[in-house]
């Protein structure tokens, strides 16, 4: 009996363990590229790769997945649907690695939060003491305007107007191929009131239809599966999530629904818990949840025990360029171990430690102003932060496995976090 799923037979999520909460799980997310056991992270490699990291360096590091952003691909996606998709397509590195493709389970993003982060109104968010002070760009200064159309945009390389709405990103998306694609949505900011969210979730509703419909008619065009998950908005308010929650989770098209759910929008750190809850006890428990974004350990936990499946972010590669290294112990900065012969973490198992790299020779290079220094220092921090996030979540589903989730949160966050 052959127990491996044909390639268009769709993705498959098995739970495996419950938490007492009845939300966070651990899981086997099955797609025509391989499995993803749950909770997992997602690195993120943009333009179809990691930067700094092969394909093989990611397997090494026991990646299991890769989210790629639609946005950036779009112009490149002909390309990647004429070599068979993201796991058949050999990306034009920049940073002179071997360019063999990721094999394992991929995502790609709608592109709408890039494009709205390109001025349509997204919001800064500045601390004053304990008083915040949230405002939206100012119209005149906007690169991207909202429409029921889709979003029109002013692309920042190259001046060019351009314009993507749900059957765009949903043609974009299905030919780079990945394995799991998300609907075209509108994220709100934190300085847009109560009614505007109101609106703007509504027509994040009638995106995911749009996106849902013309995602059928593409998602088997490169002889696999390709599966849609719709994006939650609704801000900050328990009326309005737990409402779009409701009405993603029963929306079809033709008798067809949603694969998972992406959890997005604009929130205050302090609130995710609370809006995860009121997400996840609306939306069906036998589909998978994306939460994206969000990588630092708090967020994880957090996530995962209010029902977070997976999750992506960019800052394990990010900080790591800029000098953060992770540890058990809390993030260290480099610029604070000139000449030190620490090790970076103890008991990390991460090809960087393994090879005896010290936090003063880290810093050596990165403080180099030599090019290929800086990028062999570039290489061996991502791989090291990659790493330690991905084992967190190694180890929090181990944790959910043996009834032990409580213990390990508590213990490594009073670690982590200096109590």
């Amino acid at each position: 009996m052959n127990n491996n799923p044909s390639p268009l037979s769709g993705l498959h999520f098995e739970i495996e363990k419950t938490l007492p909460n009845g939300l966070g799980r651990a899981g086997i997310i099955k797609t025509a590229h391989g499995e993803i056991k749950t909770p997992a992270f997602m690195t993120v490699g943009t333009h179809g790769y990691v930067r700094f990291l092969s394909a093989d360096d990611l397997h090494e590091l026991d990646a299991q997945a890769m989210l790629s952003n639609g946005y950036h691909l779009r112009r490149e996606s002909p390309t990647i649907a004429a070599a068979g998709g993201l796991a058949e397509w050999q990306p034009d590195r920049q940073d002179g690695l071997d360019n063999s493709p990721w094999l394992g389970p991929t995502i790609t993003d709608s592109g709408g939060f890039q494009v709205m982060s390109l001025g349509s109104g997204l919001g800064k968010v500045v601390s004053m003491e304990k008083e915040r002070h949230v405002s939206n760009t100012a119209h005149k200064e906007r690169l991207a305007h909202v429409s029921e159309k889709g979003v029109s945009f002013q692309d920042p390389f190259d001046g060019q107007p351009d314009f993507i709405g749900p059957e765009e990103s949903m043609q974009i998306q299905c030919r780079i191929g990945a394995d799991i694609h998300m609907a075209f949505d509108e994220l709100t900011s934190l300085a847009d009131t109560y009614e505007y969210n109101i609106e703007a979730m509504e027509r994040t509703e009638r995106w995911a239809e749009r996106s849902l419909r013309e995602h059928l008619k593409h998602r088997d065009v490169l002889g696999y599966r390709q599966n849609l998950y719709a994006v939650l908005q609704g801000g900050r308010w328990e009326d309005l999530r737990r409402r779009t929650a409701q009405n993603l989770a029963k929306m079809q098209v033709d008798g067809i629904e949603f694969d998972g759910f992406g959890l997005g929008g604009a929130f205050l750190k302090e609130d995710l818990g609370e809006i995860l809850r009121w997400c996840n006890e609306e939306l069906p428990a036998e589909k998978p949840r994306h939460l994206l974004g969000l990588s630092h350990p708090d967020d994880i936990f957090i996530g995962t025990e209010m029902g977070a499946d997976t999750f992506d972010c960019v800052a394990p590669m990010r900080e790591a360029r800029h000098g953060k290294i992770y540890t058990k112990d809390g993030n260290l900065n480099l610029r604070q171990f000139r000449d030190s012969g620490a090790t970076l973490d103890a008991g990390c198992d991460c090809a960087t430690c393994r090879a005896g790299w010290t936090l003063g020779s880290l810093r050596a290079l990165w403080r180099s102003g030599d090019p290929a220094k800086k990028a062999q220092y570039y290489r061996l921090a991502s791989a090291h932060n990659l790493r330690f996030i991905v084992r967190l979540t190694e180890e929090i589903r181990d944790s959910l496995l043996h009834d032990e989730f409580e213990q390990y949160k508590h213990g490594f966050l009073r670690r982590y976090y200096h109590n």
